[in-house]
């Protein structure tokens, strides 16, 4: 996967530095989503990047935690520039139910473009409990994948704008509708995503109205 250097601007790097950790994140993303992550080690990572040393990778991430925090930070930052790019970055938060039916269809369309970062965080996620991993990996799944939307849901049901249901319950539904496109899409390539991604909206829009 190709990794937008401007993700890093707030970073302070110079050019040089930007493209070569995105070069490494990049590959160490590849590695997760086709190897997993008990097989993702820094000589695979040279390997996929064509570094000539896996010291390169220490130099800029100094270990396997630093690493995937990179990984997972590039991961977030790519999905809610898809968001904006999808929504013409006018959505406006205050539009509960317009909010709760773009995360729906972009989260579904993710799926289809970019599959390697579905793939990476998915196996991040099951293996949030490495020792050498970075701490705050489940804290930052979950609120990606269900807290975030829960705060959505509640903040909106305060508004009159959602009616009445556990906030945390329908998030993990959303959640889960979701992963089993993944796991739909994953069996066969040829499924129309942004079908899916509508309809699945259509329903949960229409569940959480007041």
């Amino acid at each position: 996967m190709q990794v937008n250097t401007d993700l890093m601007a707030e970073l302070g790097l110079s050019v040089t530095e930007a493209a070569r950790r995105a070069q490494i994140i990049g590959a160490t993303i590849g590695v997760l989503s086709d190897l997993g992550y008990r097989r993702t080690t820094f000589a695979k990572i040279k390997e996929r990047a064509g570094l000539s040393s896996t010291r390169l990778i220490s130099y800029h991430f100094t270990n396997k935690a630093g690493l995937m925090q990179a990984v997972l930070s590039t991961v977030v930052e790519t999905k809610n520039e898809f968001l904006a790019e999808r929504t013409g970055g006018g959505l406006d938060p205050a539009d509960r139910p317009g909010y709760l039916r773009a995360h729906i269809e972009t989260s579904v369309a993710f799926l289809r473009a970019y599959p390697e970062c579905v793939r990476a965080l998915t196996e991040l996620s099951a293996n949030a409990d490495d020792a050498d991993g970075w701490m705050m990996t489940k804290v930052l799944v979950d609120d990606l994948r269900v807290h975030g939307l829960a705060r959505q849901l509640r903040q909106g049901q305060a508004e009159g704008l959602f009616g009445e249901f556990t906030p945390e319950v329908m998030a993990m539904s959303i959640a889960q509708a979701i992963d089993g496109v993944a796991a739909a899409y994953a069996a066969d390539p040829s499924l129309n995503v942004e079908k899916y991604g509508r309809e699945l909206a259509d329903a949960f829009v229409k569940a959480t109205a007041p």
